[in-house]
């Protein structure tokens, strides 16, 4: 290649190493003559309605995912009682990883199957185990109950409503993945808000039925909505292999190694507040329904978080928008988590990171697609960015769980260590976002070169 085609590549933004002809144009998004013939990009009604699918998705898989912070609490005080708080942390530690571990399974199988099928085997584990979670009376029921079975369902869920909706979008992907992870961050705000109230009033068995049969219903709406956007006629599927279980392959380019690692260690921090906020404020005397009302405000700021960041996303650049609302959310843990340790400085923090941290959540997804050469394979390299985090998320609440249990319970905030480690993890993985970015422009010996990117 010629250093002329190489300096152009590079302008246009396209991955290095990365043929220009796979690699996503910075302009004329809808124009696409090889597919001409097939819905749109951005504008088809079948990919709105995609996002009406992925909504429904988000709302019972990362949207149960991020009420692990009420059930944290609630078997630390009754079931499960008699074990420590790094032991019970395994139950929610467990069930985030097998989501992440259930995306290379499912993405790979995606890209074969398409949604429908993947989205009905979701459906199967994650009713059925939390109606198992309904039944479980010991600390071994509830984790393979919920940290296994259902995890495995969310996992198909997440991938399934995720990757559909990114094959219908290119110029407005970030807007409209940004509207698909909405739905987590209302599936968590009436989540944390409902189901401490069930708890209370219908017990926890008729509380998880009641779960079950909403997310139910909302994967029957899910189903029926969800759809790929179809490839052109003369593009045949590539072989199922097995090996696209576990796809370590296509983490060769270095854009891709690179947005994997940088999310290993922000996703080791960034859900540590969700789970710890609630422990903390009982633990200070807040009363249990001030405690959950802490995730109720997480969750509900969360939803703009999640939204406005992919819009911004789509015009200011997405690396550049992802590196900005990261870089604020460890600002926040150092400055007010640590900093203002007592009520008014919680609910704050609540308000300020559900805003700050929901924008990882939206943008992963899209920050894969960006670097993903080829969207016929999209649901493989989300799967291979996940199996990376997916260690992440299985280390990081019983570590929290340890260094909570090792603070001093004298002292201003026992929680202070914790916190720490939350803001290291995640200031590693903001320098690893950085070191991506430069990697997708063909940078890799300058960490930032001005663009929309």
């Amino acid at each position: 290649m010629s250093s002329e085609t190489t300096s152009t590549e590079k302008a246009a933004g396209i991955p290095a190493g990365v043929p220009a002809s796979n690699a996503e144009p910075e302009s004329n998004h809808n124009v696409d003559p090889v597919l001409d013939g097939l819905p749109p990009l951005d504008t088809s009604p079948r990919g709105w309605l995609a996002v009406v699918g992925g909504f429904a998705c988000l709302f019972v898989s990362f949207g149960w995912i991020t009420c692990i912070g009420v059930f944290q609490a609630y078997y630390s005080t009754h079931q499960l009682r008699d074990y420590s708080a790094s032991t019970v942390g395994w139950i929610p530690s467990a069930e985030t990883f097998m989501l992440f571990l259930g995306v290379p399974i499912f993405g790979g199988l995606f890209d074969r199957l398409g949604p429908t099928v993947i989205l009905i085997i979701g459906t199967v584990l994650h009713v059925g185990g939390l109606l198992g979670v309904a039944n479980c009376q010991t600390y071994g029921q509830f984790f393979a109950a919920q940290s296994i079975v259902s995890a495995m369902g969310t996992g198909a869920i997440f991938v399934a409503g995720t990757t559909a909706v990114g094959t219908w979008f290119q110029a407005r992907r970030g807007l409209a993945l940004g509207l698909v992870s909405a739905g987590s961050a209302l599936g968590a705000v009436i989540g944390t808000a409902v189901i401490p109230v069930l708890f209370d009033r219908i017990g926890f068995p008729w509380t998880m039925r009641a779960v079950a049969l909403t997310y139910f219903v909302f994967m029957v709406v899910a189903i029926a909505t969800t759809s790929r956007r179809p490839r052109p006629a003369t593009t045949a599927p590539a072989p199922f292999r097995i090996s696209q279980l576990i796809p370590v392959s296509v983490l060769r380019p270095g854009p891709v190694l690179t947005l994997a690692i940088a999310c290993f260690f922000y996703f080791l921090g960034v859900f540590i507040p969700y789970n710890y906020m609630v422990v903390e404020a009982e633990d200070a005397g807040d009363g249990e329904q001030s405690a959950n009302n802490l995730l109720v405000i997480l969750s509900a700021t969360s939803t703009v978080g999640r939204v406005m960041p992919g819009w911004l996303g789509d015009r200011y650049g997405r690396f550049n928008t992802t590196i900005a609302f990261t870089v604020f959310s460890v600002i926040l843990v150092l400055g007010v988590w640590i900093g203002a340790p007592w009520k008014s400085g919680r609910i704050a923090f609540a308000a300020l990171y559900g805003f700050g941290s929901g924008t990882f959540v939206s943008m992963a997804p899209t920050l894969i697609a960006q670097v993903c050469p080829d969207m016929s394979k999209l649901g493989l390299y989300l799967g291979a960015v996940y199996l990376i985090i997916a260690p992440s998320v299985l280390i990081a609440q019983p570590v929290a769980g340890v260094l909570a249990d090792a603070g001093n319970r004298n002292g201003r905030d026992p929680y202070v260590w914790l916190k720490v480690f939350c803001a290291l993890a995640m200031v590693v993985g903001i320098i690893g976002f950085v070191a991506a970015r430069a990697a997708y422009q063909g940078h890799n010996t300058k960490l930032w070169k001005s663009g929309r990117v």
